[in-house]
């Protein structure tokens, strides 16, 4: 991030507004970024939109492809304050390390969960010999009250599955009809990973007190008369009971909702605080190598420079 980013409107902007009697639907195109040497499609946070839920960030990584011998990702060491961060794995292997000592390789149809709370630095890099990367990469803000929680690292390699109506489901967080992730949130929340391939259309229940969005991995997704291309953004809002949606043959969409954090919420690099002040403590305990963020052990590079505080 280059300046703070501030989710500073509530109450009406979490809703789409009505138009002769229907929800409308906003439109959020990516910003293109690089992350470890990875094209990423970055849809959250932007001025369109801050949060969905909790879900404050929103990365598409690759795909991407290797030649023989390139590094692939290469993440070197950084911190993180007063969020979760959340990667689905989709083609590739990445190897996670962080300061509590945890080292992980994430592998297709896994989640990463890494809970920063009061601080934690980590890296990732792609694993030797893979010569592809997909991954959606998110964060999740913490609320106030959990902010600084103990630092941890959850790894889910089993996951809720089903297929239904032609579509494959894959529930990465929270619940949904009878299902439950066992994964860790701090806030009510949903994350769910739908996946055609012959292409089908379906009708989806929704939590009316949620707000929800729907971001195109591949393929593409119609949403009535309205179509939406990978990596573009179709944000619901709030007061739906369900969305009806078609997916093209090969689509892959993430969905992602749950109810509104109603904090305020500051972004500022790989920091996540409740007020600017958190925000200036972690850059001066980083760049002073406090003991709050530990060392990673192991990666073979040298820590990422936080950029100025304006």
């Amino acid at each position: 991030m280059s300046n703070i980013q501030w989710s500073a409107s509530f109450g009406s902007s979490r809703d789409c507004p009505l138009v002769e009697g229907e929800r409308q639907i906003q439109r959020i195109a990516p910003r293109l970024a690089d992350v470890g040497g990875i094209p990423v499609a970055r849809a959250v946070p932007s001025k369109q939109r801050r949060l969905i839920g909790a879900w404050c960030f929103l990365d598409h990584a690759g795909p991407a492809d290797f030649a023989p011998g390139e590094p692939g990702m290469r993440v070197g060491p950084h911190p993180h304050i007063g969020l979760q961060t959340f990667t689905w794995m989709l083609e590739g292997e990445v190897l996670h390390r962080d300061s509590l000592g945890h080292q992980q390789v994430i592998r297709p149809g896994q989640v990463n969960l890494m809970t920063a709370g009061h601080g934690i630095a980590h890296t990732e890099e792609s694993v030797p010999g893979q010569g592809r990367l997909h991954a959606a990469q998110l964060w999740i803000a913490l609320p106030e009250a959990d902010k600084d929680t103990p630092p941890r690292f959850d790894h889910y390699p089993r996951l809720p599955a089903w297929s239904q109506d032609g579509v494959d489901f894959t529930l990465l967080v929270g619940d949904y009809l009878s299902h439950k992730a066992p994964t860790l949130s701090f806030s009510p929340l949903l994350g769910m990973d739908l996946h055609s391939p012959r292409g089908a259309e379906l009708s989806l229940p929704l939590r009316p007190e949620f707000e929800y969005g729907l971001f195109v991995l591949e393929g593409q997704l119609a949403l009535g008369a309205e179509n939406f291309a990978e990596n573009e953004l179709a944000y619901l809002g709030l007061h739906r009971e369900q969305v009806t949606l078609t997916l093209a043959p090969g689509a892959r969409v993430l969905l992602v909702g749950g109810e509104p954090l109603d904090e305020d919420i500051y972004i500022w690099w790989n920091f996540v605080g409740h007020s600017r002040d958190d925000i200036a403590q972690a850059l001066a305990d980083w760049n002073a190598g406090a003991e709050r963020f530990g060392k990673v052990e192991g990666y073979k590079g040298e820590p990422l420079q936080a950029p100025e505080l304006p």
